[in-house]
């Protein structure tokens, strides 16, 4: 009997775990249409002002710019000198 009740215990304390894990994941809303439930939905925020716009747009051009100033990757070809040139004639053929 005791046995049986420490295995009650136990699969009782793992369903616990297992809801409190599974609840963490999202947000449970009240929406007009009943309870809804997703993990996507973000807290309601008001639409961003015209200083929170600019500051966005001003950092989205720096980023640009910063990236443009990055220099192309060299193509790194070790095996260069070993190979023949090519001669333009000779690929035609």
């Amino acid at each position: 009997m005791a046995d049986a009740l420490r295995k009650l215990v136990y699969a009782g304390a793992i369903l616990a775990l297992g809801m409190q894990a599974a609840s963490a994941q999202g947000g449970v809303g009240v929406s007009p249409q009943g309870l809804s439930f997703s993990p996507f939905k973000g807290p309601n925020r008001p639409p961003p002002t015209q200083e929170e716009i600019d500051r966005q747009k001003a950092i989205d051009d720096a980023y640009k710019s910063a990236s443009k100033k990055i220099p192309d990757k060299k193509v790194n070809d070790p095996w260069a000198t070993v190979r023949p040139a090519q001669n333009s004639a000779a690929s035609k053929q």
